[in-house]
């Protein structure tokens, strides 16, 4: 049953002496194995910072720390939740390879699914599925067209999706980046779920691959874009002088300050004029590949001097790597994290020589 798997969870709760009215707490759990079985229950129901719904009573209080963590947890699933879902054929659920990979590595991630894949899953192709009027890569593209993309994979608005990527350094490279589009575009967040481990801790756990590509049948999926989760080149231009926001850049630090090459000939490395970084695998565990707690994650910001609860906006080279820290701060309950598209690619061959900081001169 999977009331059950929430080991991680609950170990965590019993050191923090929160273990007073039992019966509330297996209900916080009951309703986020729900959620994450994919029922008609939305996180959006239940009251927190981050997910206002129907309030919560005072005499209710104890249960809000459990279930703002049950919400944002079940973002992320287990392989063992994943094997369950293939097995019972769950009905308008669909499975995302969205694998990615830097221009210098010389890997071509749509060979690498046509040659082995999760059994049903599809190619979410990232570089496709863009603004294809801008020299910056893999740019959000319009609503229209992310519908239109999104629909020929099979997806409609009520599809419960899951994503992970096949990096086999990092198991979660740009899944992320999918689970971003999906909800900057309007699917329900309850509906979006990312592999922990990736491809990797699949295989790892038995799972099995494929070549087969699956059928699909076009489904129609009605975009509705949210401003509120993406900046643009003016957005961070803008905020040297206003200050309005923490910006966070994802990218290694070598390459955050100048030290380290750009995986892009054409771009050197830098940063943007006060912004903070934080490496994009610094949120993730070494030894299974998987997201750290959200006490470790929210360790992991303050320590960079970032209040993961507040509003910030998170950059990388071009968009992807970003999403993570996105997803990070989902985790620790704050889903107002924005991320600029254009990141550190654009910014360097737009921004004047004066707003580009920790640049190798030649």
């Amino acid at each position: 049953m999977c009331v059950f798997a929430t080991g991680r969870m609950y170990g965590s709760l019993i050191a923090q002496g929160l273990l007073k009215g039992l019966h509330m707490y297996f209900v916080a759990f009951l309703l986020r194995d729900l959620i994450i079985c994919g029922s008609n229950i939305e996180p959006s129901k239940f009251a927190t910072a981050s997910h206002p719904g129907v309030s919560i009573q005072p005499n209710q209080a104890l249960c809000r720390k459990v279930v703002e963590m049950a919400v944002s947890r079940s973002t992320l699933v287990s392989v063992k939740w994943l094997k369950n879902m293939i097995a019972s054929k769950t009905a308008n659920h669909r499975i995302l390879d969205a694998s990615w990979h830097l221009p210098n590595t010389g890997r071509n991630a749509k060979a690498e699914y046509a040659e082995s894949h999760i059994p049903g899953a599809v190619f979410f192709d990232i570089e496709e599925c863009a603004d294809k009027n801008t020299s910056v890569p893999h740019q959000i593209p319009s609503a229209d067209s992310f519908g239109s993309y999104v629909g020929s994979l099979g997806i409609n608005n009520e599809t419960y999706v899951t994503v992970y990527d096949n990096n086999p350094k990092f198991g979660l490279f740009s899944a992320q980046r999918v689970w971003w589009m999906l909800r900057l575009f309007g699917h329900q967040p309850s509906k979006i779920s990312i592999l922990e481990g990736g491809l990797p801790k699949w295989l790892s756990e038995g799972g099995e691959v494929t070549d087969k590509v699956s059928d699909i049948q076009p489904q129609n999926y009605k975009a509705v874009f949210n401003p509120s989760l993406v900046k643009n080149y003016e957005d961070i231009e803008k905020n040297i002088t206003t200050a309005e926001f923490m910006l966070v850049d994802a990218r290694p630090d070598g390459r955050f300050k100048g030290i380290m090459p750009e995986p892009r000939d054409d771009t050197k490395p830098g940063c943007i004029p006060n912004s903070k970084n934080i490496p994009f695998f610094a949120v993730l565990n070494e030894e299974d590949r998987t997201l750290k707690s959200p006490e470790e994650l929210k360790a992991l910001f303050k320590e960079a001097g970032i209040d993961v609860e507040k509003h910030f906006v998170s950059s990388c080279g071009t968009g992807i790597s970003a999403c993570l820290l996105a997803l990070a701060a989902h985790v620790c309950g704050n889903d107002s994290v924005s991320v600029y598209d254009g990141a550190w690619t654009e910014w360097y061959h737009r921004a004047p020589a004066q707003l580009k900081h920790n640049v190798p001169e030649d």
